[in-house]
């Protein structure tokens, strides 16, 4: 590790070296040089995320991806990007704890995905079992070509994020890593979290739904990470769509309704929590904190 004065200090070669264990894109590396001196961990991060948005394409993006192993395989970064291998690993660490039948689910949803898309599935797997990664991959194999490369540069984005925490000395005591927004699912008829319910996060752009975000609730029922560290929602219209039929077909349940789908209003940059309480015959929502 080292710390952001000596991130500011080092000669252009040496922090190119390590900010390329974050992100391989060589215009995200080059822009974060260019703006050092970074003035606080704060700082960094919201330079991050602004660079990552405002200054990088969708070829950075997919430049980005190619530093990432398939889900369930590290032996291909091993030879590509043998300094980041150690750090990808880790982020998979929960892959090993499937079933073979799993993995080879996984392992067939990653052909599909590439095969679609032109480049691999791209998810912040730290904290995700190989079932719960394979019902997001399954979900996001629905989504379009245009609208998947935005999903996936924002989980490009998490995983840069995590990497820099490791990179940083004292990041994630000293900057605020929160998403601007957050999701927690109860479950009111068994009265405990709604663990491993697939959530969908979509914005309104030009008249259309986006979507933007894939993720599943914890064991605690909550998603922590909707969003990327620095990335603000611009004002506007949202959609967090609650996979409720997979859910209750997980619990042995009936449910009346397949989904809860909570559209809501972004008016400023305040943090904004969109809490679902279920049961199988209703669902009610509020404006959380």
């Amino acid at each position: 590790m080292i710390t952001l004065k000596e991130l500011n200090s080092l000669s252009e070669q040496e922090a190119f070296s390590k900010l390329e264990q974050c992100c391989v894109s060589k215009t995200w590396v080059h822009k974060m040089i260019e703006h050092r001196p970074f003035s606080s961990e704060n700082d960094l991060i919201k330079q991050t995320a602004s660079i990552w948005y405002n200054d990088c394409s969708v070829d950075d993006f997919k430049e980005a991806f190619t530093g990432h192993p398939k889900i369930g395989n590290v032996e291909s970064l091993k030879e590509k990007f043998a300094h980041t291998a150690e750090w990808a690993g880790n982020e998979q660490s929960k892959v090993a704890e499937a079933t073979i039948e799993t993995i080879e689910a996984l392992a067939k949803a990653n052909e599909l995905y590439e095969a679609k898309f032109g480049y691999i599935f791209i998810v912040s797997a730290s904290g995700k079992s190989a079932k719960e990664m394979l019902a997001i991959v399954n979900a996001r194999l629905n989504n379009s070509t245009d609208d998947e490369i935005y999903l996936a540069m924002n989980e490009q984005h998490k995983i840069t994020v995590i990497r820099l925490v490791k990179l940083i000395e004292g990041l994630s005591e000293k900057a605020d890593l929160s998403s601007h927004l957050t999701t927690h699912a109860l479950d009111t008829s068994i009265g405990i979290p709604a663990k491993h319910m697939l959530i969908t996060l979509k914005g309104l752009r030009n008249n259309q739904w986006t979507p933007m975000s894939v993720g599943i609730t914890n064991n605690d029922g909550r998603i922590p990470d909707v969003l990327p560290p620095g990335q603000l929602l611009v004002p506007g219209y949202y959609t967090m769509t609650f996979n409720t039929a997979d859910y209750y077909k997980n619990n042995n349940q009936n449910g009346f309704y397949p989904e809860a789908s909570i559209q809501f209003e972004v008016t400023d940059g305040s943090h904004y929590h969109i809490p679902l309480l279920i049961n199988p015959f209703g669902y009610s929502t509020y404006r959380g904190s």
